[in-house]
């Protein structure tokens, strides 16, 4: 079974300093970036990106940040 995270990302306009493409970044995963032509792409990278961050915290036992919430769902009878 997978988890699902909720990250907060940041996406940036293309300029001379990000090689004129899209970034996209997870801020609370240290230099968790991806770079596309298309918003859309910058983004796509950037999940398999931090799946793989992820991956690897989890592979060393690392503790993932605190601000990193789980997704969920839960069902209320009324």
């Amino acid at each position: 079974m997978s988890t699902e995270y909720k990250l907060p990302y940041v996406l940036r306009e293309p300029c001379e300093d990000n090689g004129h493409m899209y970034e996209a970044e997870v801020p609370i995963l240290p230099g968790c970036r991806a770079w596309g032509d298309t918003p859309e792409e910058a983004l796509d990278y950037l999940e398999s990106v931090a799946a793989a961050f992820i991956e690897i915290y989890e592979e060393e036992g690392r503790p993932l940040p605190d601000s990193i919430a789980a997704a969920g769902e839960f069902l209320v009878a009324v």
